[in-house]
């Protein structure tokens, strides 16, 4: 006798045969651990927790949900909440849109250089400029405040340019020094 080389030989088992078998397995296995087949029962409200865990969602709904396409700032920003880095990162955008927070004009001519419990602390590049922004400090703290959000900078520190140093070399005298004998 001839066998068909297509596997039509009737004692071998078809594909919907072995998959009925390992279905009927995992049943069994699962059987054996105690798990039952079904919907999850309904629960009080101390274990509703773990039941919207175990709950199955299919589909969103009209309205916006977590599950729906985000924009990547939006997760960015869920994310640094999340995370505890929105302070931090306010800090930074103080440093990053200086320019846009407190105008071109300013920008140009200060420049933030630190920020410490709420204290920015800004260098002007001339004397004349750091009077102006220690009068402006009112307005600027408001601009800041509206584009940062409030309590980001609390108060300004404001310095001019520093003096140049006339001390040379590693040993110096304490004192007025040689100045004192010029007339």
């Amino acid at each position: 006798m001839e066998t068909d080389p297509h596997g039509s030989d009737p004692d071998r088992p078809r594909g919907a045969d072995i998959a009925r078998a390992a279905l009927e397995a995992a049943r069994a296995q699962q059987a054996e651990r105690g798990v039952t087949r079904g919907r999850p029962r309904r629960t009080t409200t101390r274990d509703a927790g773990e039941a919207t865990r175990r709950r199955r969602r299919r589909w969103s709904g009209p309205g916006s949900d977590d599950r729906d396409p985000q924009t990547l700032g939006r997760l960015a920003s869920r994310l640094s909440t999340q995370r505890g880095w929105a302070p931090r990162l306010a800090n930074g955008s103080v440093f990053g849109r200086w320019a846009e927070l407190v105008g071109p004009e300013v920008a140009e001519h200060a420049t933030p250089t630190a920020l410490r419990d709420g204290e920015l602390t800004v260098q002007a590049d001339s004397t004349a400029w750091a009077t102006q922004l220690r009068l402006l400090q009112r307005q600027l703290l408001g601009r800041i405040a509206a584009g940062l959000g409030p309590g980001v900078v609390t108060g300004m520190r404001i310095h001019g340019p520093t003096a140049p140093s006339w001390r040379r070399g590693p040993r110096h005298v304490s004192g007025r020094g040689p100045r004192d004998t010029y007339g």
